[in-house]
């Protein structure tokens, strides 16, 4: 009874969550429920029942330029070399997220919205059936946990899944994505295969072969799932009991083949699709985005302050954690141990590895059970009760914290998260902007400073080039860096490291109304006795961005302390890292101080 109660509180918070903290459907560009990744699952929709383009896609110019869904060029698929078009992911999502589409369909003439795919309807569309989904598969996992463990610890996984994990962002606001469809579907694998293993009925091989062949469908990489059927009545790893389970499945070949059989009439539709489109039955449809198998990033995905799983989403230490208890007693212990030491090899192995821990949502409903294991043996003991629930709140705060600041506040940046930053800002709800600069490699000196000198200052009056400009006056030219001109030259100059104990480099910005500034304003400590390739001994990079709004203009400037080894020269340049945004830069100016004790 209690887990009910907070299944309802799990399911408020998550509507909350995508309803109004961050409704996607109502943002616009990349920021919309149809963008990026997401946009690319659900691509095959409209070009099959509005622009009947599945190959040729003549409308994909005309959607990117009119909602942005990714940065003016089409990421959603790939030419090949035929000459047609053929989606990057696979159309398991979009199968899903169809009835969703007619709805939106039919009701966006009425409503007063384009019939073109990507109006408000459809966003809502795909926003509400991602959540639904979500909010389907949390009920399921409910009744699947109460299989094996009593209510108050089913009640404790459920809100911990919610409100301490990335689940939260992935089931309620990136929904879109293929995460939340696959949590349900292993939430539903796991249902099937145990009440196969208990009654032997045909009917729920059937749906295990449906529900691995639609995994495999939405993502290949699931294939992984047809351990967890396969593997599931082995109860230790040992030759007999391998060789039991082998001749088990022996006798149940009539069930297994038509498991089989299903898995290959869903992925058909794959098969179907790519050789309709590129000639092939079998395409690669990632380019030169590949596995390194031989060498997977162990740590880097689990533990890198960029995007690390673990180091984002610690709660499933616990799980880590709990193997240890749930192999003692767990349903199908072997099954799901060995599902998730393979899965978590095939995901580290991706090298894009800084997409982070979201490749592990699909595969919750398999951690929280060695999770409920901890929390139950956790349970029978007061000291280790205080312990387990102490780090919950702690693991739970964060989370929190992450999905805030990831849509609603400014402090986490996946794309240049590391050690310096990642300490300095954890768990804080407010910080300056100037500690942007920590990602940066910079330092933030936060003391009083004393002995100030300037040592550089230029105001390019001398500079000549296209990137310059006079500036209002005719006392100093202006840096313009755009599309035609991204990088500005390397201002160098002498400097004795023995001088103080600080740096600190500035610059007048400034940035063209409506476009966001991505300059990145470097400054290098070199040893110009050392060869070239190793010459730099400390590197500092402001992202301006952080600090400049789009029309303003304003001194920006950091902090950087001076190593211990020798250096002699000092190197400044600016670079515009977005070719389409355009920043002028002028009034350089270095001085280096000491902090006052």
């Amino acid at each position: 009874m209690f887990s009910r109660i907070v299944y309802f509180f799990c399911a408020f918070l998550m509507l909350y969550t995508s309803l109004f903290f961050y409704p996607r459907w109502k943002q616009e560009g990349t920021e919309a429920a149809i963008s990026w990744d997401a946009s690319g699952y659900y691509w095959y929709l409209p070009s099959i029942f509005i622009y009947h383009d599945l190959k040729g896609q003549s409308f994909k110019d005309s959607i990117i330029k009119r909602y942005h869904p990714t940065l003016d060029e089409f990421q959603q698929g790939t030419k090949c070399e035929n000459g047609s078009y053929v989606m990057k992911y696979s159309s398991g999502v979009a199968l899903m997220e169809t009835p969703f589409f007619f709805i939106a369909h039919f009701l966006a003439d009425p409503l007063g919205f384009p019939r073109d795919g990507f109006s408000r309807p459809y966003q809502l569309a795909v926003q509400l059936g991602g959540l639904l989904a979500s909010l389907l598969g949390l009920w399921y996992l409910r009744k699947l946990l109460k299989l094996f463990y009593e209510d108050k610890v089913v009640a404790l996984v459920l809100f911990l899944l919610v409100v301490g994990s990335n689940y939260l962002n992935y089931s309620s606001v990136d929904c879109g994505m293929s995460h939340c469809w696959l949590f349900t579907i292993y939430v539903f694998l796991l249902l099937n295969t145990h009440y196969f293993y208990t009654t032997l009925k045909t009917k729920y091989a059937i749906r295990v072969g449906l529900l691995v062949g639609l995994a495999i469908l939405t993502r290949p990489t699931e294939i992984v799932a047809g351990i967890i059927p396969l593997c599931w009545g082995i109860t230790a790893i040992s030759r007999d009991a391998i060789q039991a389970h082998i001749i088990w499945l022996k006798q149940q070949l009539k069930p297994l083949s038509m498991a089989v059989a299903c898995v290959f009439v869903v992925y058909a539709i794959q098969l179907i699709y790519w050789k309709y489109t590129s000639g092939h039955w079998l395409y690669y449809s990632y380019g030169d985005q590949s596995f390194s198998f031989r060498s997977p990033h162990f740590y880097d995905y689990t533990l890198s302050y960029r995007t690390g799983w673990l180091r984002y989403t610690p709660l499933f230490i616990f799980s880590v954690v709990g193997i240890y208890a749930y192999w003692k007693k767990g349903a199908g212990k072997l099954s799901v141990i060995a599902f998730f030491l393979l899965n978590y090899y095939v995901v580290s192995a991706w090298d894009i590895w800084w997409y982070g821990g979201r490749a592990m949502v699909q595969s919750y409903p398999i951690l929280v059970l060695p999770m409920a294991a901890l929390a139950e043996t956790a349970m029978k003991k007061r000291s280790w009760q205080v312990i387990f629930l102490a780090f919950a709140v702690l693991f739970t705060y964060l989370n929190l914290w992450i999905t805030y600041m990831y849509h609603g506040g400014r402090l986490y940046d996946p794309d240049h998260m590391n050690r310096a930053y990642y300490w300095h800002v954890a768990g804080r709800w407010s910080e300056p902007d100037s500690a942007k600069f920590l990602m940066g490699g910079c330092d933030l000196f936060e003391g009083k400073a004393r002995d100030i000198n300037l040592v550089y200052a230029n105001n390019f009056k001398t500079e000549t080039g296209d990137c310059y400009k006079y500036a209002t006056d005719s006392s100093h030219k202006t840096i313009i860096l755009n599309k035609d001109r991204q990088a500005s030259s390397v201002y160098k100059f002498e400097m004795d490291e023995k001088r103080a104990q600080w740096i600190r480099v500035e610059a007048v910005f400034g940035a063209r109304p409506n476009e966001n500034a991505s300059t990145q304003f470097i400054l290098r400590l070199v040893d110009s006795k050392r060869d070239q390739s190793v010459n730099i001994v400390r590197e500092g990079v402001g992202p301006i961005g952080y600090l400049l709004q789009p029309g303003e203009r304003k001194p920006i400037g950091f902090d950087l302390k001076i190593p211990e080894t020798h250096f002699d020269h000092v190197e400044i340049m600016f670079w515009n890292a977005d070719s389409w945004s355009e920043i002028s830069i002028d009034s350089l100016k270095l001085w280096t101080f000491n902090e006052l004790k």
